[in-house]
């Protein structure tokens, strides 16, 4: 037989398991801080720090209408990749709708019992054109009663005496020793 492997103990189970979160939660830390320590220096790179010092008020002035006309221009351009993400989001889902219809794996409602006939049936599959009738039990072969009564003999006997002569070992040598040698008892 092949070799089986040892079953792993509940409390091993848990020491994995714990093990598990503990380096998923540290890699999941290094990965948030390799995410912010990016967008700072992508941040300190488009953006330079600004230098209000020294500066007149019609100075400060056009600065802030700059900013504000900087801001207007990002806002525009989210909102447009905004609309695009939307509009993808939306092409996707109609798309994995249209692959589930080509596949068939769409949601089946329950289907009701109607008894139709074979007549009904045909007349629906062939049309109402074509006049069919199919009688199902024409073409039945008959069987006389008497027949069947004759080919069964019944015998009537207490079916605990067989099942007690045929239990245990006593009953499977009988069985053995009729289909070993039949005719020299």
């Amino acid at each position: 037989s092949p070799q089986r492997k040892p079953k792993i103990t509940a409390s091993r189970k848990l020491l994995l398991k714990s093990l598990m979160l503990a380096k998923a939660k540290e890699c999941w830390e290094q990965e948030h801080e390799a995410r912010e320590a990016e967008k700072s220096r992508y941040l300190a790179e488009r953006i330079p720090a600004l230098q209000t010092r020294g500066l007149s008020l019609s100075a400060l002035q056009d600065l802030c209408r700059d900013l504000h006309a900087k801001v207007e221009v990002v806002d525009e351009e989210r909102y447009d990749i905004e609309a695009k993400c939307l509009h993808n989001t939306r092409e996707i889902k109609d798309l994995k709708l249209k692959v589930l219809d080509l596949r068939g794996k769409f949601k089946r409602p329950p289907l009701r019992r109607v008894r139709v006939s074979a007549d009904a049936m045909l007349r629906a599959l062939l049309g109402s054109k074509h006049k069919v009738s199919m009688d199902l039990r024409a073409n039945l072969k008959s069987v006389k009663k008497e027949d069947t009564e004759k080919e069964r003999p019944v015998e009537v006997g207490d079916w605990r005496k067989n099942v007690e002569a045929m239990s245990g070992m006593e009953g499977r040598k009988k069985m053995f020793d009729a289909a070993k040698s039949p005719t020299s008892q």
